[in-house]
């Protein structure tokens, strides 16, 4: 017997293969509602929308109170902040989202960031681009070594686990993480056993030459990288953020390069994004910014999408998603 037939938006643009695949099955809008002129037609699909897929856009409960017929958003991200959590619990509203298939990739630009703020690449390259590269460099622009440095790692997830292997395995880091619980690396990661060890937060930051967050969203989360936090690392300490700009206070950041031990910061997201272009942060010297693209390659925002559009399939069909979030756990 085949499904009905129910209604799609689709508001953040999918690869036409997986666009077919939805409208194979589904009566399919596509509005963005972040364009102007499509921000309208988003509206007017809401009363009757069934289905939403997209990311990068807050789905807030002003948004679910114009969707009486909504059962299931499908994220294409890990991350699920832009979601009312509690709101939709309590419709019993679906929540799908896209873990796993990013991993190694915003690994790879984590230590990426890693090693560009440590070797201060960025700052090198505009160097020899803007042509002041007339001689051997001096100490003055000398970087720092990264193997063999302790790397610590807030959250030890899928990502924080992948970012250890780099580390440990391919650079010889010893690894410190924190998070809620002790991971059991002996069954999870045996690789990582004996090379990562479990640490309270301030002996972490106090111990590490480079911090990296990798941690979610949450209220435990959100403003945990203060002012007491920065001025806990050590003396020329290296801070990278590849999880949610909101986990860290942009200011005592700031304050922590220029008045305090830091050495400098590699960050890929912020509290507000795009970055303002009146952000003390967009032309530090000491901070390597990137736009948001921990998974930003052609294949893994491939992934992501499929990974997206087979959930919301499965959740329309009734059936249960591959990746489908606990609304609950929060």
């Amino acid at each position: 017997m085949t499904s009905p037939r129910k209604q799609v938006l689709v508001f953040r643009e999918l690869p036409p293969d997986q666009l077919a695949r939805l409208q194979a099955l589904h009566d399919v809008t596509v509005a963005n509602p972040r364009v102007p002129a499509q921000a309208a037609v988003f509206r007017a699909a809401l009363p009757t929308v069934q289905g939403l897929i997209g990311s990068s856009f807050p789905i807030d409960a002003a948004v679910l109170a114009q969707a009486p017929r909504l059962e299931v958003i499908s994220s294409i991200s890990v991350g699920v902040d832009n979601y009312p959590l509690a709101a939709l619990q309590a419709r019993g509203i679906m929540l799908c989202h896209t873990p796993g298939v990013l991993t190694e990739t915003t690994a790879d630009t984590l230590f990426a960031l890693i090693m560009a703020s440590s070797r201060r690449l960025v700052e090198l390259a505009l160097h020899v681009r803007e042509g002041r590269w007339h001689r051997n460099i001096g100490e003055e622009l000398f970087g720092w070594d990264v193997h063999g440095k302790t790397l610590g790692i807030l959250g030890f997830g899928r990502i924080g686990q992948a970012l250890a292997r780099r580390a440990a395995l391919g650079f010889g880091m010893p690894v410190l993480y924190h998070s809620r619980r002790r991971v059991d690396l002996e069954t999870t990661a045996p690789e990582l056993a004996g090379q990562a060890r479990h640490t309270p937060l301030d002996e972490l930051l106090a111990r590490a030459d480079i911090v990296a967050a990798v941690l979610p969203l949450s209220v435990q989360t959100r403003g945990l990288m203060g002012k007491r936090e920065f001025g806990l690392m050590k003396p020329g300490a290296i801070f990278v953020n590849g999880s949610r700009g909101a986990v860290v206070q942009e200011d005592a950041l700031l304050q922590a390069l220029d008045h305090g031990t830091l050495r400098a910061a590699g960050l890929d997201v912020f509290a507000t994004e795009p970055l303002p272009l009146d952000s003390p942060l967009r032309r530090h010297p000491r901070v390597t910014a990137l736009p948001h693209i921990g998974s930003a390659t052609h294949e893994t925002r491939h992934a992501m999408a499929v990974l997206a559009t087979s959930n919301l399939l499965q959740a329309l069909a009734g059936e249960t998603p591959a990746a489908m979030y606990d609304t609950a756990a929060n």
